[in-house]
């Protein structure tokens, strides 16, 4: 019997935690780059308050910035920060055999100890949210990130090969240790591996292929995939293998899976390259979908894609292109408390 189970995101919240811009590359070379990142931030915070309480953690040396941007709509808990992307800094919380909640430490180190990233600060974060909210912490014997994962509540969960096998995180490790792991923390048996995540996130400065921008349950059975649908993107043959693989797949429960395709957003590239905008990176909480927008005719769709997969829920949507110029979405700078 595993030791720990982790909810469904659709599960209820007690609360939703965020880490305010602070430094580094999220917050630019430039005062103007730096206030694009903290209102995006700010945007999507006060967007979840309409269905759940927020907490951001603050940076002490950008309290001020926090506050005459978010004021009082939020909960402040104060401590160092290298980055904002709480999704993958902060723990993951799950379910004791007894149905209390306890808090995973994935052991961060920077997406696989990326020559870019410092991480001194932000290792501290998972214990420190345990602290906050009293919990007990469970240590994983592997490195990991929130954002490398995504489960149904019901045994099944979607994992990427390019970063559970990473070198620069779990070196040493086999797929039946990666599983069996998932199985004590979160109480999974069926693994769904799909071999990497999109393009520009295998990139130097992405996470070496989080799945929470390419798959995600929108309820046991259902997976929603990232369809980029223009063959001029290296993401084009990347989707036809996501979907392929879950296809052939089943979940713990030997159903087959029902597939929904969301349609990327028009836009190929930015200055940098390809781009990966992805509306599957988006945060379920509550009677809420936060959803991501890119000033894209596909915005529309996919918004009413997502309200009738998450049907009863209301789509708030919000530009997220400041986000996805470091590194992310809306999934990626949340992490849920599940209601105790």
């Amino acid at each position: 019997m595993s030791e720990f189970f982790m909810p469904a995101e659709t599960e209820a919240h007690d609360r939703i935690f965020m880490a305010f811009p602070a430094s580094g590359y999220t917050l630019g070379d430039t005062e103007e780059e730096a206030e694009a990142a903290r209102s995006t931030w700010s945007q999507v915070a006060r967007a979840i308050t309409k269905f759940t309480p927020v907490t951001m953690v603050v940076d002490p040396s950008s309290e001020a910035d926090a506050r005459r941007h978010l004021g009082d709509s939020v909960s402040y808990s104060f401590h160092e920060l290298n980055d904002a992307w709480m999704r993958d800094i902060g723990p993951t919380f799950v379910r004791t055999a007894h149905n209390e909640l306890a808090a995973v430490n994935w052991n961060f180190n920077g997406w696989g100890a990326q020559s870019w990233a410092s991480w001194d600060k932000d290792q501290l974060i998972a214990d420190h949210l345990a602290q906050l909210t009293e919990l007990p912490v469970a240590r994983a014997n592997i490195t990991n990130e929130g954002g490398g994962i995504h489960v149904d509540g019901e045994g099944t969960i979607l994992a990427t090969r390019s970063v559970q096998l990473d070198p620069g995180r779990n070196p040493e490790a086999s797929e039946v240790q990666i599983e069996e792991e998932f199985a004590r923390l979160l109480g999974t048996s069926k693994v769904i591996w799909l071999d990497r995540g999109l393009t520009r996130d295998n990139q130097e400065f992405g996470t070496r292929g989080h799945v929470d921008i390419v798959a995600c349950f929108a309820a046991p059975g259902v997976v929603l995939y990232h369809d980029q649908q223009n063959p001029e993107h290296p993401d084009f043959l990347i989707s036809q293998e996501v979907r392929t693989r879950l296809e052939e797949s089943t979940d713990a429960k030997g159903r087959k899976l029902k597939l929904i395709a969301v349609p990327a957003p028009t836009v190929l590239r930015d200055d940098e390259g390809w781009v990966d905008y992805s509306y599957i990176n988006h945060l379920v909480t509550n009677s809420g979908v936060i959803a991501c927008a890119f000033d894209d005719p596909n915005d529309a769709q996919a918004a009413k894609i997502l309200a009738e997969a998450y049907e009863g829920r209301e789509v708030v949507s919000v530009d997220a292109r400041e986000l996805f110029a470091r590194g992310g979405g809306i999934h990626c700078i949340t992490q849920q408390l599940p209601r105790s």
